[in-house]
């Protein structure tokens, strides 16, 4: 975007010609307005003039607020011809005759003038973003088509010839099976740059979307070609979007923000971006491959191949062992493109269709939450070119460690990182020892899951759900509270595991009541089988304590889906197989097989937040803690908050499998509220060596208080969504393996 005012609009007594067909262009030079002469619209004055010595264009006429002096033309334009100049945009276009219009100026103008452009027949290179909304880039794009004009969007490494050199070393399977697409741009921006114009560091001007950010204006061609290079150019080639955006400078926009597109091709892109680099470097994007990876620095036309797959199609690696091979290319102008295809028929580069999924991720920065201010403990103020900066230290590492793994800051450990402002800040906050990741339902965000955690041996530490929330957000589970600090939201936690507790907290002894053992085991995160916006599959190993070397008892393959059910309620698919993976059978119990009648809890368990008022608990067939605590039963629902402040939330818990629904219910509503599916509850259960006990639970999360034939309604619906697809990774997976 350019620092340039917008030029006033047409009149409306302004002439409408009629459109001329491209046969009419096959002369050289073309005439072309150039509607953004100031900031980064110089650059396209040099360019002008470069290819006017080529007599490719002429440049004939210029559209300011306030016209070019004879200093700022001086080496852009030929004395002899100085160009037309005016304010009204499209009178300038009737009376030069100009068969292209270059468009450089603020983007919430863009979509009118090059409207303004087309209904005279004129055809356009419109700067990149090409709109601030995808309904304005629509509305452009459909408006240019109507009119028969060509529009070639900004992007200039999109004219790369790199690109296609690459696409083809990926086709010859240079680096084997295309795995994903990381892209790192880390630069610095000093505060004269958010200050240069109205629009600079702003999400919205006087009411109208600009959408200015890092991934959408100064690296907007990390995005972009990232998404080339996936092969996902038009917008129905996307499938998701995750966005996490935040801000060091005292701005409306974002400076420091990272997103990651799932593709309908099942090719994730991430893309990581900041303005506040201590040593800005040229952006990159990374191509990962089974057997190697491409490096394109997009700036420089530079691709580096490493490879351990020898003698693959047109690209020969040295030997067989992994290698490098670096080469720099060329570059096609956009404008002498648009020239081209206009008088000679070549293709067009960068046409608006192929810009839809760029779109689509200025779409979901535009309905994101406003970035996140980060606190002045993380920045410090630095000398940029013209005036201060802030610096966030350590970001470099953090934008490459997102390129290199597809992973957003908050699954990087980033202290500061907040995907989703509607959660309360405190309990997203993430300490630098810890990792998790975001669950989205509806593209909102519905849980944090942390994988690992930073908690007490004496809490048995293990992964959890927390906060979850509910579409509107509120939050409906609780961790380390008071009453029971071993609770942690949403997991699987089993008080006996021959004698290992996965629970936390105390032991229940038989004849001797609660004990503090040092006994507590510990869940390890093992690695991803899947990971995406809407799901996890998770390798998990249960040992016997913390200590380097201790004896691994169980292995887990755990699944963890969101379903979407309507605009109030969406629903938690949570399955886990426990496979023996000792010599010997496992025993599990709980207090009640200890000598603690009632107390079978051990599985599946959802603790929710206790509130003044305890929750109803309810089943089909009866209401309260009593009726259902013990019980089978197709599902079991609690529901709390205060209804009639509009703060009600309803959870309804069902068995999505046989061996699951003839599990007991326990439900806790008096003395805290919490529900599981229990696995002993009156006998210990025995796993022998190498066996898999599966279970799975789908819960359905809704805002307000949902009767009864509508919980049963939810569920069947719930339940029928998660068992209707694909089998779970783990029926079809050795569990004890990898």
């Amino acid at each position: 975007m350019s620092s340039t005012p917008a030029p006033k609009p047409p009149t409306p007594s302004d002439p409408r010609p009629q459109p001329r067909t491209h046969s009419q262009d096959a002369s050289l030079p073309l005439p072309v307005v150039l509607a953004g002469a100031r900031g980064h619209g110089r650059w396209h004055l040099e360019n002008i003039r470069r290819l006017e010595a080529l007599g490719v264009v002429r440049l004939a006429g210029i559209c300011e607020l306030k016209p070019l002096d004879e200093a700022e033309l001086e080496g852009v334009s030929d004395p002899s011809r100085p160009p037309a100049q005016s304010a009204d945009f499209g009178e300038l276009l009737d009376t030069t005759g100009a068969r292209v219009a270059v468009l450089c100026t603020p983007l919430h103008t863009h979509t009118d003038l090059a409207l303004t452009a087309a209904r005279r027949g004129v055809h356009v290179l419109l700067e990149k973003p090409p709109a601030p909304s995808y309904t304005e880039f629509a509305r452009m794009a459909d408006g240019i088509r109507a009119a028969g004009v060509v529009c070639q969007i900004g992007f200039q490494s999109l004219g790369s010839h790199a690109l296609p050199a690459v696409r083809q070393l990926v086709a010859d399977g240079v680096i084997g099976e295309l795995r994903g697409i990381g892209a790192a741009g880390a630069w610095a921006r000093d505060t004269a740059y958010f200050n240069r114009a109205a629009w600079s560091g702003r999400r919205r001007l006087n009411g109208a979307d600009v959408v200015d950010g890092a991934l959408t204006n100064p690296l907007a061609h990390a995005v972009a070609t990232s998404l080339a290079l996936a092969g996902s150019c038009r917008a129905e080639d996307v499938a998701s979007i995750e966005t996490e955006l935040f801000r060091a400078h005292d701005i409306e926009s974002d400076d420091t923000s990272c997103v990651r597109i799932s593709t309908v091709r099942g090719i994730p892109v991430t893309i990581a971006a900041t303005l506040c680099a201590g040593e800005p470097s040229a952006p990159y994007v990374i191509v990962h491959g089974s057997e190697g990876r491409i490096t394109f620095w997009y700036t420089e036309d530079r691709v580096r191949v490493n490879s351990n797959t020898p003698h693959r199609g047109s690209y020969a690696v040295h030997d067989a062992s992994y290698t490098a091979h670096e080469t720099s290319y060329g570059r096609s102008d956009l404008l002498e493109n648009l020239a081209a295809h206009l008088t000679r028929g070549e293709p067009l580069l960068v046409p608006p269709e192929s810009t839809g999924a760029f779109m689509r991720v200025v779409e979901a920065v535009r309905l994101a939450p406003d970035p996140v201010a980060l606190p002045s403990s993380v920045w410090r103020t630095g000398q940029g070119e013209a005036a201060p900066r802030r610096i966030v230290d350590g970001v470099e590492a953090l934008v490459a460690a997102s390129a290199e793994t597809l992973s957003l800051y908050s699954e990087l450990g980033a202290s500061w990182a907040r995907p989703d402002d509607r959660f309360d800040r405190d309990e997203l906050s993430v300490k630098s020892s810890d990792s998790s990741l975001i669950l989205r339902s509806s593209g909102r965000a519905v849980a944090r899951y942390v994988y690992r955690p930073d908690v007490a041996s004496g809490l048995s530490p293990r992964p959890y759900l927390h906060p979850v929330c509910t579409l509107s957000g509120r939050r409906v589970t609780e961790e380390l509270p008071e009453d029971h600090p071993h609770h942690l939201g949403v997991g699987v936690a089993v008080p006996d595991v021959n004698g290992i507790s996965f629970w936390g907290g105390s032991t229940y002894v038989r004849d001797l009541g609660p004990r503090y053992l040092d006994n507590h085991g510990v869940q390890v995160h093992r690695g991803w089988q899947r990971r995406n916006a809407a799901c996890f599959v998770q390798k998990l190993s249960w040992r016997a304590d913390g200590e380097p070397g201790a004896e691994e008892l169980i292995r887990e393959h755990r699944t963890v889906t969101s379903i979407e059910l309507d605009s109030q309620v969406w629903a938690l698919d949570f399955a886990f197989a426990l496979t023996n993976s000792t010599d010997r059978p496992l025993s599990i119990g709980s207090p009640a097989t200890n000598g603690r009648p009632g107390a079978g809890y051990g599985g599946f368990f959802w603790r929710a937040p206790k509130e003044a008022t305890a929750p109803e608990a309810f089943t089909a067939a009866g209401t309260g803690e009593e009726a259902v605590h013990g019980r089978t039963a197709d599902w079991v629902a609690v529901a709390g908050g205060d209804e009639s402040a509009g703060q009600g939330w309803t959870l309804a818990f069902a068995g999505a499998t046989e061996d699951t629904r003839r599990d007991p219910w326990f439900v806790r509503t008096s003395e805290y509220p919490g529900v599981g599916s229990s696995l002993a509850w009156s006998e210990r259960l025995s796993l022998e060596s190498g066996e898999m006990l599966v279970r799975r639970v789908v819960t359905v999360v809704a805002d307000g208080r949902p009767d009864r034939d509508a919980v049963a309604a939810y569920v069947n619906k719930a339940v029928s969504a998660a068992t209707a697809g694909t089998p779970l990774p783990f029926q079809s997976t050795d569990p004890r393996g990898d």
